[in-house]
């Protein structure tokens, strides 16, 4: 019924504007052939009684179809995203308003959120900048892409303190595999001195990928835990706590 980032499934959701747009229209068209008929007939000049009215009248189906899609369009209007995030009132923890100092009753500050959807739907250099916006959500400093032809691996960095952390980007179809990581794990320290190295996968990870990350300290980013850092969580919160660094 819902998908993983909350939202009801747009076909059944469909279903449901439909089965409203014709239950309103029903509505509508009850109270205009038993009560709005004698306003149209009182209050009203010839010209709308005889060729507005009388066409509404007798086009039930056509009167139906307009309505639904004012709805149709009313709801596009209304509950389409806007831009390339989705930002929520209420900080992850719910401190957010003791963390920036104002007053318990002002409203929280804004943080930074995508859908799963989002990120599927990205190209590669908006999926790293993606990442890149999510570091600096979390408060990790100088975060930026830096993918690109030559970037030996290295698609965005950032420095928590004076800890670099280098990520890796893979927005595959598919789970990324050893070779992979085992290709990042030669490029993260010796090349770009990463004190923290992570590769971020949309669709996760072999079990050999995975256990060769556990072996050489990588920290991987699967689709549960880039579901939970995308929705608000702390980078370091949303991966097992094994991986985040002491």
């Amino acid at each position: 019924m819902f998908d993983e980032d909350g939202s009801l499934d747009p076909v059944l959701k469909g279903i449901l504007w439909l089965i409203l747009g014709i239950a309103i229209a029903k509505v509508a068209w009850t109270w205009l052939k038993e009560d709005a008929w004698h306003w149209a007939r009182d209050d009203v000049g010839g010209w709308f009684r005889d060729d507005v009215w009388g066409w509404l009248m007798g086009h039930p189906w056509w009167f139906a179809l307009i309505i639904l899609g004012t709805l149709v369009l009313l709801c596009f209007v209304v509950f389409s995203d806007r831009g390339g995030y989705v930002a929520y009132n209420d900080a992850p923890d719910g401190s957010a308003n003791e963390s920036s100092g104002s007053d318990p009753g002002s409203p929280a500050p804004k943080v930074l959120t995508f859908r799963m959807k989002q990120l599927a739907a990205m190209s590669a250099d908006g999926f790293e900048q993606a990442c890149a916006d999510l570091l600096a959500r979390d408060g990790f400093l100088r975060a930026r892409r830096v993918g690109g032809s030559g970037d030996l691996g290295a698609d965005v960095v950032a420095w928590d303190d004076d800890d670099k952390i280098v990520l890796q980007c893979k927005q595959y179809s598919g789970t990324v595999g050893s070779e992979a990581v085992q290709r990042f794990n030669g490029t993260a320290v010796p090349e770009h001195h990463a004190k923290v190295a992570v590769i971020v996968a949309l669709n996760g990870f072999t079990r050999p990928a995975t256990d060769f990350a556990r072996r050489h300290g990588i920290v991987l980013v699967g689709r549960p835990e880039l579901k939970r850092w995308a929705h608000g969580e702390h980078l370091y919160a949303a991966v097992e706590e094994e991986h985040s660094p002491a």
